[in-house]
């Protein structure tokens, strides 16, 4: 195996992860290899059934083949310390009832928020801020961007959520979370959830504005 096959490989993963669905054209230029490269690897990650093909049709000319991540592929991303923090979750709601819980996440938010305004703490405009933000959420595993969102303001994208199964345990770990971009963002920027894995979307977005 030539040394670069792993890293494309992965690359190819983490790409179609990050963009839902791609052609060949789109993941060699994003990965920076052939187009012949991206098929070998295709190929092989679709005979371990982590990547499947489906055509699309084009208002003109042949329909486009796209790939995109099957369930199995779920394993490259893991859930971090799933079945650990699902059963702390549970004993804490056993301990100290529903209410007890969310105020024990409301601490916590308010703990995470802080940290990241220290981090933050060098970014002036808010396109900054959100850069800032979501690569501290990348170094966290939510595998985080931000673009630009039509009609104005931008999107804080996070392809992957590492406490998945944790999140679905209890939602009022989605909830903090998005006090905590709201506290760390500040009082002058609004924050809402457009996208929501939980709900069944491919990943979570949140729309910021001014």
């Amino acid at each position: 195996m030539k040394p670069t096959a792993v890293p494309t490989r992965r690359a190819v993963l983490d790409t179609l992860k990050c963009e839902g669905r791609a052609e060949v054209r789109a993941l060699a230029d994003a990965i920076g290899v052939s187009g012949v490269a991206v098929r070998q690897h295709l190929l092989a990650l679709e005979a371990e059934g982590l990547v499947a093909a489906e055509d699309e049709a084009r208002p003109k000319g042949r329909p486009v083949k796209l790939y995109r991540l099957t369930e199995a592929a779920a394993r490259y991303f893991p859930d971090a310390h799933a079945e650990l923090t699902v059963g702390l979750l549970g004993s804490m709601r056993q301990a100290f009832g529903e209410a007890g819980l969310n105020r024990l996440l409301s601490v916590r938010g308010r703990e995470q928020a802080d940290e990241y305004l220290t981090r933050m703490a060098g970014a002036t405009d808010l396109r900054a801020r959100l850069d800032s933000l979501a690569a501290i959420r990348t170094e966290e595993g939510y595998m985080a961007e931000i673009r630009e969102a039509p009609g104005g303001g931008f999107l804080l994208i996070e392809n992957h959520c590492p406490i998945c199964r944790a999140a679905a345990a209890c939602s009022g770990l989605c909830e903090a979370e998005l006090q905590v971009f709201r506290r760390a963002l500040g009082d002058r920027v609004r924050v809402e959830r457009t996208d929501h894995i939980l709900a069944g979307a491919r990943r979570c977005a949140y729309r910021v504005t001014e």
